[in-house]
């Protein structure tokens, strides 16, 4: 998310419940293989092109082909910006015609001068029609909610579903930037099925996302569209280092609770930490942290279980050491408990995960 956003810990929603930076230090955690693939999606006839990505930025082929694998945030990152400088197309292929390099930087000037957030989305819409046809994207006023819609004027028929969780995560992005806070969706209904990488659209998007709805509707309060936008040419050269790859990356950075809990957690390992412990650490009541937390679409479990998971994943893909000592690095009472918390995020065991991608171990 854009990097003003990340330093605001002021919701301006609070979300409701079901369900990326190539500049500066690597991103933490990692992303479903399911999102990398989206990537590729567009250059799936040139394997020729795939290959040397992939071997660019580190990712192992057999890693794709196992759903429950995860990938690097930095290497995600590193990927998208060389298929856009492959293809020369800001739409990875994926659309009737491209969307030329630069496209992403003259849709924020189209936004620019925008008085309000509702105008800004309102121009957004329309400077899209010109340079990507095939998605149209709406606001309307339901209920006293704002509902963003993005539907298709053309059937996607290569990488629909990838399609659109970057347009959702690109104008999510920008609206927060433009606001100078984040933005959280009240709840978000996707046009497809449940994807394999669905449980992470929690982290994403909202823990309150739907599936197989007539069109992409993405729900937040209606007051905040009269939110002014403060950002002026300075600001938006700012914004634009790295851009797109670096603000259209998957996880949304505008949580800074969700951050310094997830930091404090990792650097207790192997000290298993529990919220009223972090609250102290962090001067709150467990209440408030629990609100707070809430109020940026997460919970002190699921940040718990993710950063479990995302180590257990990256130790048992690069290194030999054994499960008991894996399991007491995360701060497991022992191997079974272990055992069985992998199994619930990946479903497989951990020693079946470690065969299947086979990479060369590290000596560690």
């Amino acid at each position: 998310m854009p990097p003003d956003a990340e330093n605001s810990d002021t919701p301006i929603a609070a979300p409701r419940a079901a369900l990326p930076s190539t500049a500066g230090p690597p991103p933490r955690g990692t992303v479903a293989a399911g999102f990398v693939l989206g990537l590729l999606a567009g250059l799936q006839t040139r394997p020729d092109i795939v290959a040397r990505l992939l071997a660019a930025t580190g990712i192992a082929p057999e890693q794709l082909a196992d759903p429950a694998s995860r990938v690097p945030l930095n290497q995600y990152a590193d990927l998208y910006n060389r298929i856009v400088a492959e293809l020369a197309d800001e739409g990875f292929g994926l659309f009737s015609r491209p969307m030329p390099p630069g496209s992403f930087e003259f849709l924020c000037r189209s936004v620019l001068g925008s008085p309000t957030l509702a105008e800004a989305i309102e121009r957004a819409g329309r400077f899209l029609r010109l340079v990507l046809p095939d998605l149209a994207v709406n606001l309307a006023l339901d209920d006293g909610n704002a509902r963003l819609t993005l539907r298709e004027t053309r059937p996607l028929t290569t990488g629909r579903v990838f399609a659109y969780e970057w347009l959702l995560r690109l104008l999510h992005a920008l609206c927060s930037w433009l606001a100078g806070r984040s933005l959280v969706f009240d709840a978000v209904d996707f046009p497809y099925p449940a994807p394999p990488q669905a449980s992470d659209y929690a982290l994403i998007y909202t823990a309150r996302s739907t599936f197989d709805a007539p069109e992409l509707s993405a729900r937040f309060a209606a007051s905040l569209l009269e939110l002014p936008v403060r950002r002026d040419e300075a600001a938006l050269q700012a914004f634009l280092a790295g851009a797109p790859g670096k603000i259209t990356t998957l996880y949304r950075r505008d949580r800074e609770m969700v951050m310094r809990v997830r930091d404090l957690l990792r650097a207790a390992l192997p000290q298993a930490l529990s919220q009223a412990e972090v609250a102290a650490r962090l001067h709150l009541s467990p209440r408030t942290l629990h609100r707070r937390l809430a109020e940026e679409g997460s919970g002190f479990q699921a940040i718990k279980d993710a950063l479990r998971r995302d180590l257990a994943t990256s130790r048992l893909a690069k290194t030999r050491q054994p499960l008991a000592r894996i399991a007491a690095d995360l701060g497991f009472a022992d191997t079974s408990a272990f055992y069985r918390a992998f199994v619930g995020w990946t479903g497989m065991a951990p020693a079946h995960y470690r065969r299947r991608l086979r990479p060369p171990y590290s000596a560690s």
